[in-house]
């Protein structure tokens, strides 16, 4: 007589467009052929009254939701909740999100790991004068303080002279920039699963070409720029066959040390390679449950992350966000 295969219940509570870039039909049937079933959780309600669930993912913010989770992990200690509210509140704010990358623990190799030189603008009126940036030199990358993934939180710059700082508002984070070969290394991790992608970048300036450019554009405006040097035959388009990948052992030490730095499972961290020094690598972002769809063979990455977590709900590694949360019970609010 055969046995048949338990089935397991993986809740989501993401907002609707998460829902739609995420939960796609390829997904769920990938994870249903594995005895994954994907159950949609609804905030409005509550949550201990759903379920039951053998895991949780979210990606909603809020003290309500907060609570939600604090009770519910109170009254099912063995249900991993990925990931803790506070450990993800960490990558909202762009400086604290960085600090993570020097305290990383890497063992010793060739390539080198940093962030871009940076400064921190709180007040508008110190866009206008000429001492604000300090050590830092343009060309500048300038990034809202706050990452929370609204549409405002994706506003940035490049600048190129004082006047493209007046166009600025703060708080502001202002970055410099590295030429880096026109191409950004993206890395997706999903627990113990890693994988780089690479991607088009904003192209290399040179000091010529820097005194030839006035003000401050937006990515945007970058992107289309790029794409019309692309249509008339401009050499300097990055060919991405071309490109090589950055050592994958780097990249998932890389991704373990933020792994445990962090206490989270589900992020992506964008890199760069100094087009100065093949060996040094610079971290310019870190995204708390990025666009997996957009990865290669996605649905079988976050399928076999399902399977970790259901099969080892007793790791001490998995519940690191549960125990975070059952610790942190009186500290529940807006951090």
């Amino acid at each position: 007589m055969l046995t048949q295969m338990k089935r397991h219940r993986i809740g989501y509570a993401l907002a609707p467009k998460k829902v739609q870039s995420f939960i796609q039909p390829s997904l769920i049937s990938h994870a249903n052929n594995h005895n994954i079933d994907l159950i949609p959780i609804d905030p409005s309600q509550s949550l201990v009254e759903q379920g039951p669930f053998d895991c949780i993912i979210h990606k909603l913010y809020g003290p309500d939701w907060k609570l939600q989770l604090e009770r519910f992990s109170l009254e099912n200690p063995n249900v991993p909740i990925i990931d803790s509210p506070d450990s993800i509140e960490r990558l909202h704010n762009r400086i604290s999100m960085l600090e993570v990358v020097n305290r990383l623990n890497i063992p010793r190799r060739s390539q080198v790991l940093e962030v871009p030189k940076q400064v921190v603008v709180s007040d508008s009126e110190n866009l206008k004068g000429n001492g604000l940036i300090g050590d830092l030199g343009f060309p500048l990358v300038a990034k809202p303080l706050v990452a929370d993934g609204s549409a405002k939180s994706h506003k940035m710059y490049q600048i190129f002279d004082t006047e493209g700082l007046k166009r600025l508002d703060a708080p502001i984070i202002l970055q410099n920039f590295v030429n880096h070969g026109g191409v950004i290394f993206k890395v997706y991790v999903a627990g113990d699963h890693v994988q780089c992608v690479k991607r088009k970048s904003l192209p290399d300036i040179s000091q010529e070409k820097l005194a030839t450019l006035k003000g401050a554009l937006s990515f945007s405006q970058i992107s289309n720029l790029t794409a019309r040097g692309k249509n008339s035959g401009n050499s300097g388009v990055v060919d991405l066959d071309e490109v090589e990948m950055p050592p994958i052992g780097f990249v998932e030490e890389i991704a373990k040390a933020m792994r445990e730095e962090t206490g989270l499972n589900l992020f992506n961290f964008d890199v760069i390679r100094d087009a100065k020094d093949g060996n040094r690598y610079l971290v310019i972002d870190i995204n708390y449950f990025p666009g997996y769809a957009k990865m290669p063979n996605y649905e079988s990455i976050l399928t076999d992350f399902f399977l970790d977590l259901v099969g080892n709900k007793n790791s001490k590694e998995v519940l690191a966000g549960n125990i975070q949360e059952t610790q942190q019970a009186s500290n529940i609010g807006v951090q």
